[in-house]
Formats: C-alpha cells, structure tokens, sequence
C-alpha cells in the first residue's frame, strides 16, 4: 500500500519539471517552518519570485495543508495562515504581551505616522512601551535575556528582524507587516478590548506561579 503513494504523487505531479519540483518543495518547508517567504531578504529573492509566477500551484498545494496564502507583491512577501487550530502555538503570557505591544507599535506607527513596513523601534522602547500599557501585569514582563527569547522566537517565524546589540537596550527591532496577520486584530479598539481582557484575567488574581498561557496563530 505504501509503495503506491510516492507514484499517485509523481503523476500528480508530473506536469512540474524537476526544478520546480524542488522549488515547491522548498517554497513549501519554508512556509511551515517560518511562515512566511520574505523576497526581500538575502536568500529568499529567487524562491519568492519563483512562487509568485507559480503561485497557482503553490496555494493548491497549501490548502491540501488547511494554510491560505497572502500575497504582498509590493513588499516581496508571502505569508500562510493557518484556517485550522491545529497550528496554534501556545504562548506564556510574557510572550503574548511582548506581541500584543509589539503590534500595538506597528498599527500606530502605519496608521498615525505614516510610517511603511518595517517600522522600528528599540529593545529600550519596546520595554518602555511594555510597562506603560501592562502596568498591572509587571510581575509578568520579561527580564531582559527572556526578552531576547522572544524576539528571537518572533524572528525565527519572521514576524520581526531582531539585531542585538551589546548594550540590550540599544537592540534593533525591525517589527514586518506579517505580525499584522498572525495576530489580527481589526483595529486599535479590537487590540484594547483584548488587552482588557488580561488586565482583567490578572485582577481576578492570575499569579506567577499559574502563569496563563494564550494561544497565537505562529
């Protein structure tokens, strides 16, 4: 039985030369893994264009995955989200508050300033903008190497560039349009009716030690 799925597959495919059977291959595995292609980073240039002329069959493939493609020809980028909950990455509650700021930076930074992607902003202001709006919640903002964690974890789903610096405060964050997707509120009142949402979770007396997990799409 098994025997007969490698050759189902290969006439399934056998419209596709070698070539971009490797690059399907490899647009795929680079999906699952990170989320998303970004045309406009070293390395990832000739795979994003070879998706984008070939995307037809690149999001026939994807679906068979429960993942929709979305395209950003402007920026180079391709990202896939997951349509099912299988794909949910469950987050502790620092990290959670780390994107949620994270996204909060973004949005005010496109749609009050003007700002086009990525938008920028130090680890020193990022801390800075974490204590301002979770207050309440101090006990459970990151110190800064599990600050560094997530950033690096954020970086690896490519949803920020995160550049250290050995002076941590003055670290590089390079926030992409992708957080938008993976966390996606539809406005500055959806994000603040969720971030109520844990300031009231931690007065009805949420602790350190039962520290709440959230689920994110990553």
């Amino acid at each position: 039985m098994s025997s007969e799925i490698p050759l189902a597959t290969d006439r399934l495919l056998s419209r596709l030369s070698s070539h971009d059977r490797e690059r399907l291959g490899e647009a795929l595995r680079r999906l699952l893994a990170y989320g998303s292609i970004l045309g406009f980073e070293t390395g990832q240039a000739d795979l994003y264009h070879w998706g984008y002329q070939n995307r037809d069959w690149l999001e026939e493939i994807a679906a068979l995955l429960d993942l929709k493609l979305f395209w950003e020809h402007e920026l180079r980028l391709v990202q896939a989200i997951p349509q099912r909950g299988d794909f949910l990455l469950r987050l502790k509650l620092d990290a959670t508050l780390v994107l949620l700021t994270l996204w909060y930076e973004f949005d005010t930074a496109i749609r009050d300033r003007g700002e086009t992607p990525p938008v920028a902003l130090t680890a020193e202001q990022l801390n800075d903008s974490l204590r301002s709006k979770f207050e309440p919640l101090k006990r459970h903002l990151p110190s800064p190497t599990r600050l560094r964690e997530i950033l690096i974890q954020a970086q690896r789903k490519n949803l920020v560039r995160f550049t250290p610096d050995a002076d941590f405060p003055r670290s590089l964050i390079e926030i992409l349009s992708t957080l938008k997707r993976v966390i996606p509120f539809q406005d500055l009142e959806d994000w603040s009716r969720h971030v109520e949402r844990q300031l009231a979770s931690s007065n009805a007396g949420t602790t350190a030690e039962t520290e709440p997990e959230e689920e994110a799409l990553i």
